[in-house]
């Protein structure tokens, strides 16, 4: 007596089209053959698992099944399932693979293969960065035939159905019991053959131009940022869909300001009597701005100052980063002679108090 196929699966008679799917594929890929050489108990059972899947994924089938057992099939009125590997052409594992690797039915027809995506590296200044701008760029790039409207055929013609793989542009092969898919030789994937190809594109129904766009740069973009223009890329074959433009932003070394970030850093030259007097200075900002910045009497070379919030704006927006400011201070050159004797006067009234540093350092290597 044939075993009850919702007992082979480990099923219920209430359980559903993704349980039995489930359970189909465990129980599959546990006693498949190819995992199991020579083992023909493995073998037998997964006929059984098989030809019980083949009845119970079909609900026609199923329903017979629930209400006349095996007998529905007995006379073969159902076109039932004779068990082991003939299912795969029609579900089955197969069925299982799709789910897993995403491979679709054979027998819907694909449009031809989207045309590739571009790459256009853009140069920018860092006040563009800051401010966001609005940049034209002229690329090569193959766009649609006008001439044929991208069809690739000549007026009057159409193009007919390849033979070779049904219009479906690809063509499967079996590899044990993985279905492998590949593209049509034939129609290199298109699914149609062109009898009189347009003279303009020579069939391909794209052709090279040059073309101008313009891309909105936002404010806030660093280095690497990628801009995506849907459908700017290189046209498809014959009509199909075009591929994408993708911007990438490089930005220009800049003269005086550097960029980590959000935060902006300069380097500052100070006076020599500024830094000792602790006067006020002027400060460029990246916003092309001036702000005034207060020097602490005594101000050493090489500190570092924050200027908060006026550094570069996020890409997405929040707030702005900080500006740091490196003093430099810078030694007296070219003095007159006037001056010189001031320093002089200066050094004669002692110098160990006001250079610390210096005085220390002296100390030290006596």
């Amino acid at each position: 007596m044939a075993r009850d196929y919702y007992d082979i699966l480990g099923l219920s008679k209430s359980a559903s089209e993704r349980e039995i799917k489930s359970s189909y594929r465990k129980l599959a890929m546990k006693y498949h053959p190819d995992r199991n050489p020579g083992d023909k108990k493995a073998e037998e059972k997964f006929k059984e698992i098989s030809e019980s899947y083949e009845i119970l994924k079909d609900p026609q089938k199923k329903a017979a099944y629930d209400q006349y057992g095996h007998a529905a099939f007995s006379q073969g009125s159902s076109g039932g399932a004779s068990g082991g590997f003939s299912g795969f052409g029609s579900g089955g594992f197969s069925d299982i693979f799709e789910d897993m690797f995403g491979m679709g039915g054979g027998s819907e027809r694909r449009s031809a293969s989207t045309g590739s995506d571009l790459r256009y590296d853009l140069s920018i200044s860092l006040e563009q960065a800051y401010s966001g701008d609005q940049v034209e760029i002229s690329l090569a790039v193959a766009t649609k035939c006008e001439v044929c409207n991208g069809s690739g055929a000549s007026k009057g013609s159409q193009p007919k159905q390849c033979s070779q793989c049904g219009g479906y542009g690809k063509v499967r092969a079996q590899q044990g019991f993985f279905t492998i898919e590949r593209t049509c030789a034939a129609c290199s994937g298109v699914g149609e053959i062109i009898g009189d190809p347009c003279r303009s594109c020579k069939g391909q129904g794209r052709v090279n131009k040059n073309k101008k766009l313009s891309v909105n740069v936002p404010a806030g973009v660093d280095n690497g940022t990628r801009i995506r223009l849907s459908g700017e890329g290189e046209a498809g074959a014959r009509g199909s869909s075009p591929g994408d433009l993708y911007i990438f932003i490089d930005i220009k070394d800049h003269s005086i300001f550097q960029r980590d970030g959000k935060d902006t850093f300069i380097e500052v030259p100070v006076s020599f009597i500024d830094a000792v007097l602790g006067n006020s200075i002027q400060v460029p900002c990246i916003d092309d701005s001036k702000a005034k910045m207060n020097l602490s009497a005594g101000t050493q070379s090489g500190t570092r100052l924050r200027m908060k919030g006026k550094g570069m704006p996020g890409l997405r927006g929040g707030s702005r980063g900080d500006q740091y400011v490196q003093i430099n201070v810078e030694t007296p050159v070219g003095i007159s002679r006037k001056q010189e004797d001031l320093f002089k006067q200066i050094k004669d009234l002692g110098v160990d108090k006001i250079s610390p540093k210096t005085s220390r350092f002296k100390k030290l290597i006596q």
